[in-house]
Protein backbone atom coordinates (compact mmCIF):
# COMPACT_ATOMS: atom_id res chain seq x y z
CA UNK A 1 0.00 0.00 0.00
CA UNK A 2 1.64 3.28 -1.08
CA UNK A 3 0.84 6.68 0.46
CA UNK A 4 -1.96 7.44 -1.99
CA UNK A 5 -3.65 4.11 -1.37
CA UNK A 6 -3.20 4.46 2.38
CA UNK A 7 -4.79 7.90 2.41
CA UNK A 8 -7.67 6.55 0.33
CA UNK A 9 -8.09 3.71 2.82
CA UNK A 10 -8.21 6.23 5.66
CA UNK A 11 -10.70 8.40 3.76
CA UNK A 12 -12.98 5.44 3.00
CA UNK A 13 -12.82 4.29 6.61
CA UNK A 14 -13.87 7.73 7.88
CA UNK A 15 -16.73 7.91 5.38
CA UNK A 16 -18.14 4.53 6.34
CA UNK A 17 -17.99 5.37 10.05
CA UNK A 18 -19.61 8.77 9.50
CA UNK A 19 -22.45 7.32 7.46
CA UNK A 20 -23.43 4.75 10.07
CA UNK A 21 -24.22 7.43 12.69
CA UNK A 22 -27.35 9.55 12.90
CA UNK A 23 -27.54 13.02 14.49
CA UNK A 24 -29.51 11.54 17.39
CA UNK A 25 -26.70 9.04 18.03
CA UNK A 26 -24.35 11.92 18.85
CA UNK A 27 -26.81 14.27 20.54
CA UNK A 28 -27.49 16.57 17.59
CA UNK A 29 -30.96 17.64 16.40
CA UNK A 30 -32.22 15.67 13.37
CA UNK A 31 -32.59 18.82 11.28
CA UNK A 32 -34.16 18.91 7.84
CA UNK A 33 -34.68 15.84 5.70
CA UNK A 34 -31.40 14.32 4.54
CA UNK A 35 -30.58 13.04 1.08
CA UNK A 36 -27.96 10.57 2.34
CA UNK A 37 -27.73 8.52 5.54
CA UNK A 38 -25.41 9.36 8.38
CA UNK A 39 -23.77 12.49 9.67
CA UNK A 40 -22.68 15.32 7.44
CA UNK A 41 -19.02 16.26 7.23
CA UNK A 42 -19.63 19.55 8.98
CA UNK A 43 -21.27 17.72 11.88
CA UNK A 44 -18.26 15.46 12.33
CA UNK A 45 -15.99 18.49 12.15
CA UNK A 46 -18.09 20.22 14.80
CA UNK A 47 -18.03 17.20 17.11
CA UNK A 48 -14.26 16.76 16.70
CA UNK A 49 -13.52 20.51 16.94
CA UNK A 50 -11.72 20.66 13.61
CA UNK A 51 -12.26 22.79 10.54
CA UNK A 52 -14.82 21.64 7.98
CA UNK A 53 -12.43 22.25 5.09
CA UNK A 54 -9.65 20.34 6.81
CA UNK A 55 -11.91 17.37 7.55
CA UNK A 56 -13.21 17.42 3.95
CA UNK A 57 -9.62 17.23 2.71
CA UNK A 58 -9.04 14.26 5.02
CA UNK A 59 -12.02 12.42 3.52
CA UNK A 60 -10.75 13.31 0.06
CA UNK A 61 -7.49 11.53 0.77
CA UNK A 62 -5.31 14.62 0.59
CA UNK A 63 -1.77 14.58 1.96
CA UNK A 64 -2.26 16.50 5.21
CA UNK A 65 -0.79 16.10 8.66
CA UNK A 66 -2.98 14.43 11.29
CA UNK A 67 -1.91 14.74 14.92
CA UNK A 68 -2.59 12.22 17.67
CA UNK A 69 -4.86 14.73 19.42
CA UNK A 70 -7.02 15.13 16.32
CA UNK A 71 -7.21 11.36 15.86
CA UNK A 72 -8.45 11.04 19.43
CA UNK A 73 -11.10 13.69 18.75
CA UNK A 74 -12.23 11.93 15.58
CA UNK A 75 -12.39 8.58 17.35
CA UNK A 76 -14.65 10.08 20.02
CA UNK A 77 -16.80 11.95 17.50
CA UNK A 78 -17.34 8.83 15.40
CA UNK A 79 -17.89 6.62 18.48
CA UNK A 80 -15.20 4.17 17.41
CA UNK A 81 -14.65 0.95 19.31
CA UNK A 82 -11.21 0.17 20.71
CA UNK A 83 -10.41 -1.98 17.68
CA UNK A 84 -11.65 0.69 15.27
CA UNK A 85 -9.65 3.37 17.08
CA UNK A 86 -6.46 1.29 16.73
CA UNK A 87 -7.23 0.82 13.04
CA UNK A 88 -7.73 4.57 12.56
CA UNK A 89 -4.38 5.33 14.21
CA UNK A 90 -2.64 2.70 12.14
CA UNK A 91 -3.97 4.13 8.88
CA UNK A 92 -3.27 7.74 9.81
CA UNK A 93 0.24 7.25 11.20
CA UNK A 94 1.44 5.06 8.34
CA UNK A 95 3.75 2.77 10.39
CA UNK A 96 5.90 1.47 7.53
CA UNK A 97 7.47 -1.93 8.24
CA UNK A 98 9.72 -3.06 5.38
CA UNK A 99 8.66 -6.53 4.32
CA UNK A 100 12.28 -7.68 3.95
CA UNK A 101 12.89 -7.04 7.65
CA UNK A 102 9.95 -9.13 8.79
CA UNK A 103 11.16 -12.32 10.45
CA UNK A 104 10.29 -15.66 8.91
CA UNK A 105 7.37 -17.28 10.68
CA UNK A 106 8.26 -20.62 12.19
CA UNK A 107 6.14 -23.05 14.19
CA UNK A 108 8.28 -24.87 16.72
CA UNK A 109 8.08 -28.66 17.21
CA UNK A 110 6.60 -27.97 20.66
CA UNK A 111 3.73 -25.96 19.17
CA UNK A 112 3.01 -28.73 16.67
CA UNK A 113 2.92 -31.28 19.51
CA UNK A 114 0.63 -28.90 21.39
CA UNK A 115 -1.80 -28.87 18.46
CA UNK A 116 -1.71 -32.65 18.25
CA UNK A 117 -2.40 -32.99 21.98
CA UNK A 118 -5.54 -30.87 21.64
CA UNK A 119 -7.33 -33.59 19.66
CA UNK A 120 -10.16 -34.38 19.29
CA UNK A 121 -10.41 -30.57 19.21
CA UNK A 122 -9.45 -29.10 15.83
CA UNK A 123 -6.69 -26.49 16.07
CA UNK A 124 -4.41 -24.56 13.73
CA UNK A 125 -1.86 -21.74 13.78
CA UNK A 126 -1.88 -18.68 11.54
CA UNK A 127 0.75 -16.01 10.90
CA UNK A 128 0.58 -12.24 10.51
CA UNK A 129 -1.13 -12.53 7.10
CA UNK A 130 -3.42 -15.33 8.33
CA UNK A 131 -1.39 -17.91 6.43
CA UNK A 132 -1.94 -21.45 7.70
CA UNK A 133 1.36 -22.50 9.25
CA UNK A 134 0.39 -25.64 11.17
CA UNK A 135 -2.67 -27.70 12.11
CA UNK A 136 -3.67 -31.00 13.64
CA UNK A 137 -5.41 -33.92 12.02
CA UNK A 138 -8.73 -33.04 13.62
CA UNK A 139 -8.67 -29.67 11.83
CA UNK A 140 -8.19 -31.45 8.50
CA UNK A 141 -10.99 -33.91 9.18
CA UNK A 142 -13.49 -31.34 10.46
CA UNK A 143 -12.75 -28.09 8.59
CA UNK A 144 -11.05 -29.30 5.41
CA UNK A 145 -7.78 -30.67 4.12
CA UNK A 146 -5.42 -27.71 4.27
CA UNK A 147 -2.70 -29.85 2.66
CA UNK A 148 -4.63 -29.79 -0.61
CA UNK A 149 -4.18 -26.02 -0.86
CA UNK A 150 -1.38 -24.70 -3.02
CA UNK A 151 1.32 -23.45 -0.63
CA UNK A 152 0.88 -19.86 -1.86
CA UNK A 153 -2.87 -20.12 -1.18
CA UNK A 154 -2.53 -21.81 2.20
CA UNK A 155 -4.33 -19.03 4.02
CA UNK A 156 -7.43 -19.25 6.22
CA UNK A 157 -9.11 -16.19 4.64
CA UNK A 158 -8.52 -17.61 1.17
CA UNK A 159 -9.81 -20.99 2.35
CA UNK A 160 -13.01 -19.57 3.84
CA UNK A 161 -13.84 -17.45 0.79
CA UNK A 162 -12.88 -19.86 -1.99
CA UNK A 163 -13.18 -23.44 -0.73
CA UNK A 164 -16.56 -24.69 -1.91
CA UNK A 165 -16.59 -27.76 0.33
CA UNK A 166 -16.09 -25.61 3.45
CA UNK A 167 -18.82 -23.29 2.22
CA UNK A 168 -21.25 -26.23 1.95
CA UNK A 169 -20.14 -27.58 5.30
CA UNK A 170 -20.42 -24.52 7.56
CA UNK A 171 -23.82 -23.24 8.66
CA UNK A 172 -24.30 -19.45 8.14
CA UNK A 173 -21.32 -19.16 5.82
CA UNK A 174 -22.03 -15.47 5.15
CA UNK A 175 -21.95 -14.59 8.84
CA UNK A 176 -18.71 -16.53 9.36
CA UNK A 177 -17.05 -15.01 6.29
CA UNK A 178 -18.04 -11.45 7.18
CA UNK A 179 -16.69 -11.80 10.73
CA UNK A 180 -13.40 -13.21 9.47
CA UNK A 181 -13.11 -10.42 6.89
CA UNK A 182 -13.66 -7.75 9.57
CA UNK A 183 -10.96 -9.33 11.75
CA UNK A 184 -8.57 -9.73 8.82
CA UNK A 185 -8.92 -6.05 7.96
CA UNK A 186 -7.45 -5.13 11.36
CA UNK A 187 -4.38 -7.21 10.55
CA UNK A 188 -4.05 -5.44 7.20
CA UNK A 189 -3.92 -2.09 8.99
CA UNK A 190 -1.19 -3.34 11.32
CA UNK A 191 1.12 -4.37 8.44
CA UNK A 192 0.76 -1.63 5.79
CA UNK A 193 4.32 -2.17 4.56
CA UNK A 194 3.81 -5.83 3.61
CA UNK A 195 3.04 -6.16 -0.13
CA UNK A 196 1.89 -9.74 0.42
CA UNK A 197 -1.28 -8.38 2.06
CA UNK A 198 -2.02 -6.31 -1.06
CA UNK A 199 -1.42 -9.33 -3.30
CA UNK A 200 -3.76 -11.50 -1.22
CA UNK A 201 -6.49 -8.84 -1.19
CA UNK A 202 -6.33 -8.43 -4.97
CA UNK A 203 -6.47 -12.18 -5.53
CA UNK A 204 -9.46 -12.46 -3.20
CA UNK A 205 -11.25 -9.65 -5.02
CA UNK A 206 -10.75 -11.49 -8.29
CA UNK A 207 -11.74 -14.90 -6.94
CA UNK A 208 -14.62 -14.14 -4.57
CA UNK A 209 -17.57 -11.90 -5.47
CA UNK A 210 -18.53 -11.72 -1.79
CA UNK A 211 -15.07 -10.49 -0.78
CA UNK A 212 -15.17 -7.96 -3.60
CA UNK A 213 -18.58 -6.72 -2.42
CA UNK A 214 -17.85 -6.60 1.32
CA UNK A 215 -14.26 -5.27 1.32
CA UNK A 216 -15.24 -1.62 0.63
CA UNK A 217 -17.53 -1.58 3.69
CA UNK A 218 -14.51 -1.26 6.01
CA UNK A 219 -16.05 -3.39 8.75
CA UNK A 220 -13.49 -4.26 11.44
CA UNK A 221 -13.55 -6.21 14.70
CA UNK A 222 -11.11 -7.92 17.03
CA UNK A 223 -10.79 -11.67 17.22
CA UNK A 224 -13.44 -13.02 19.56
CA UNK A 225 -14.68 -16.26 21.02
CA UNK A 226 -17.45 -17.81 19.00
CA UNK A 227 -19.36 -20.88 17.96
CA UNK A 228 -19.54 -22.63 14.59
CA UNK A 229 -22.07 -25.16 13.42
CA UNK A 230 -21.07 -27.51 10.62
CA UNK A 231 -22.82 -30.24 8.70
CA UNK A 232 -20.07 -32.76 8.03
CA UNK A 233 -20.64 -35.08 5.04
CA UNK A 234 -19.63 -38.15 7.06
CA UNK A 235 -20.85 -37.53 10.61
CA UNK A 236 -23.54 -34.88 10.33
CA UNK A 237 -24.01 -31.96 12.68
CA UNK A 238 -21.04 -30.66 14.67
CA UNK A 239 -21.22 -27.79 17.13
CA UNK A 240 -17.88 -26.23 18.07
CA UNK A 241 -16.82 -23.38 20.32
CA UNK A 242 -13.62 -21.59 19.40
CA UNK A 243 -11.16 -19.00 20.66
CA UNK A 244 -7.77 -17.58 19.67
CA UNK A 245 -4.53 -17.41 21.65
CA UNK A 246 -1.41 -15.37 21.00
CA UNK A 247 2.05 -16.97 21.26
CA UNK A 248 4.14 -14.86 23.65
CA UNK A 249 7.48 -15.67 22.05
CA UNK A 250 6.10 -14.99 18.56
CA UNK A 251 3.19 -12.53 18.91
CA UNK A 252 2.39 -12.65 15.17
CA UNK A 253 1.40 -16.30 15.57
CA UNK A 254 -2.20 -17.03 16.59
CA UNK A 255 -3.42 -20.42 17.81
CA UNK A 256 -7.07 -21.06 16.95
CA UNK A 257 -8.63 -23.78 19.08
CA UNK A 258 -12.00 -25.49 18.69
CA UNK A 259 -13.72 -27.49 21.42
CA UNK A 260 -16.83 -29.61 21.16
CA UNK A 261 -19.79 -27.70 22.59
CA UNK A 262 -20.98 -29.17 25.90
CA UNK A 263 -24.08 -31.35 25.96
CA UNK A 264 -23.50 -32.44 22.34
CA UNK A 265 -22.14 -35.58 20.69
CA UNK A 266 -19.60 -33.56 18.69
CA UNK A 267 -16.51 -34.90 20.50
CA UNK A 268 -17.61 -38.51 19.96
CA UNK A 269 -18.20 -37.88 16.27
CA UNK A 270 -14.77 -36.28 15.80
CA UNK A 271 -13.11 -39.18 17.60
CA UNK A 272 -14.82 -41.60 15.23
CA UNK A 273 -13.67 -39.49 12.29
CA UNK A 274 -10.09 -39.73 13.57
CA UNK A 275 -10.45 -43.51 13.85
CA UNK A 276 -11.62 -43.64 10.25
CA UNK A 277 -15.11 -44.83 11.08
CA UNK A 278 -18.09 -43.97 8.92
CA UNK A 279 -21.40 -43.14 10.56
CA UNK A 280 -24.80 -43.62 9.04
CA UNK A 281 -26.42 -40.32 8.19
Amino acid sequence: MDDVERRKELADFLKTRRRRLSPMDVGLPPGVRRKTPGLRREEVAQLASVGVTWYTWLEQGRDIHVSQQILESLALALQLSQVERAHLFSLAQHPIVPALLMPREVVSPFLQRFLDQLEPGPAYITGRRWDLLAWNRAAREVLGDFRALNEEKRNIVWFIFTDQEFRRRVVDWEGVAQRVLAQFRVSCGQWPGDPRFADLIEQLKQSSPEFRLWWPRHEIRGRQDGCKELIHPRVGRLLLEHTTFQVNEAPDLKVVVYLAAPQTDTAVKIQRLLRGELLRM
